[in-house]
């Protein structure tokens, strides 16, 4: 099944879910909750890749003090068929990159210090071209329709628990306060971020996968971005990103940060062993 689809379905199942819980309230807390994260959401959407460059300190370079940078992405633009990005460098020994903006007419791309020190330009090109994907497939805007289904989701389920405590509820007033529909209106409550949460990790790696294949398309050697991965997996752990804020992770090319046990349950990255095979075996 294409990434494509597997997106397309996990954007469905959310849709599904939030339907379902708002069922429990009637039509009024499902729409009243859809709108609340559909305002928060597109704020987020308009301004939050000022918010993460700022967050990070990235400063805008001019091409005389990245020229290498400037060429690259120069030639990787023709490929894409894109608009020129902005490119910005902040300073950071985990080695690191990512692409923000709202659609391609208005995006950038970051790359950390602690990147340039370790890559060799083919690897350079492979990272950027994987940028270059997340842009030209407009990721920031499945990643934001992503996040207000999963937050209307959330909000709604914590209505929920303070339902089920309550004895509110659109149902549970026609089922009489059943002490059966309480308790199981509670575990919903309580289940639901946790699965919402889940699928909305699940579309970030899907999206991952489908970056790394047609980055190595864009750079036209899929082993510049194996090479390349392979390196900032390896000085990542050695490097971690301790600033960094897990709501952001999902940007990064690579994990940020360790992420260990169940919490790889919650990682917005699929797994490295398993993105550089795919690479390998498209060579």
């Amino acid at each position: 099944m294409g990434n494509q689809v597997k997106t397309i379905i996990l954007l469905g199942l959310l849709t599904v879910l939030l339907v379902w819980i708002g069922g429990f309230f009637g039509q009024r807390g499902m729409v009243t909750a859809f709108i609340f994260a559909l305002a928060i959401n597109f704020f987020a959407y308009w301004f939050s890749d000022r918010m993460v460059l700022a967050m990070y300190r990235a400063r805008e370079v001019a091409e005389n003090e990245a020229p290498v940078l400037y060429q690259t992405v120069r030639q990787l633009v023709q490929v894409a068929d894109l608009p020129m990005p902005k490119i910005y460098i902040y300073d950071s020994a985990n080695p690191n990159a990512f692409a923000t903006g709202r659609n391609p007419q208005h995006a950038a791309i970051a790359v950390s210090s602690g990147l340039l020190d370790i890559l060799t330009p083919e690897e350079i090109k492979g990272v950027l071209a994987h940028e270059m994907s997340h842009i030209k497939d407009r990721d920031i805007l499945i990643a934001t329709v992503a996040a207000t289904l999963a937050a209307a989701i959330t909000f709604l389920a914590r209505m929920a628990q303070w339902a089920a405590m309550f004895g509110g509820g659109d149902r549970d007033r026609r089922e009489g306060g059943n002490p059966i529909a309480l308790a199981g209106l509670l575990l919903m409550a309580i289940l639901a971020p946790i699965a919402a949460l889940l699928v909305q990790m699940a579309i970030s790696r899907s999206r991952e996968y489908l970056a790394d294949s047609q980055g190595a398309k864009i750079s036209g050697n899929p082993l510049f971005l194996a090479n390349a991965l392979r390196k900032l997996e390896t000085a990542g752990r050695r490097f971690p990103l301790r600033t960094a804020n897990p709501a952001t992770s999902h940007l990064f090319i690579v994990q940020p940060f360790s992420a260990k046990g169940l919490f790889n349950l919650f990682s917005t990255h699929p797994p490295m062993e398993e993105r550089i095979a795919r690479l390998e075996s498209m060579v």
